[in-house]
């Protein structure tokens, strides 16, 4: 009788710890897929970006991810580039600054081709001209591809003094984004970009 007590409690304790280890693997499956499908999401939804600096050496620096631009705002130096000697506005050369991946793969960047007209941002785009001694933020494609064809911005709002060095900011706008009065989101952004400036 003990024996047959013993058998019933080794199979309901075995029983118990097989439902156990079945609901954790389904929420491990769970749990993946829902991290593969939010990894998935944040990935569609990269931001591209586009930085261009007037330097006062003459020349024009295009890069195409915050982690260089970082560098470059603080060094005045990028490791890696790519140069067009005399092929920017009023004949400047253009550095196209590249991180690794860029310089493995060998051709055009991002940043160059966005530059070049040959590629537009899919999602969300910030982009950044730092020229005279004032910063021109774009939030979005059309109006920094605008800029790009006619060197300038004809609608803005602007805030003298809010730059990371008490630089003059220019946010682009166009017919649209001018009716909603200021930009906040590009506004947002650009303090993001810039942590120091954070009010």
């Amino acid at each position: 009788m003990q024996n047959k007590h013993l058998r019933i409690t080794s199979l309901i304790v075995a029983m118990g710890l097989v439902g156990a280890m079945g609901g954790c693997a389904t929420q491990g499956v769970k749990s993946g897929a829902a991290t593969s499908a939010v990894a998935t999401e944040e990935k569609a939804v990269a931001e591209q970006q586009l930085f261009m600096t007037f330097h006062e050496n003459g020349r024009v620096y295009v890069l195409g991810d915050t982690k260089l631009q970082e560098i470059f705002m603080q060094t005045d130096e990028v490791a890696l580039t790519r140069t067009r000697i005399g092929d920017g506005p009023d004949g400047r050369t253009l550095i196209f600054g590249m991180n690794k991946d860029d310089a493995k793969a060998g051709g055009p960047t991002a940043a160059e081709m966005m530059y070049d007209g040959k590629l537009a941002p899919a999602g969300p785009f910030y982009g950044e001209v730092f020229k005279d001694g004032r910063y021109y933020v774009f939030v979005e494609w059309k109006d920094m591809a605008d800029y790009l064809k006619h060197g300038e911005v004809p609608l803005t709002f602007t805030e003298i003094g809010t730059g990371p060095k008490g630089e003059t900011v220019i946010y682009a706008l166009n017919k649209e984004t001018a009716k909603q009065g200021k930009p906040a989101a590009a506004i947002e952004r650009f303090h993001k970009q810039h942590p120091a400036t954070a009010r």
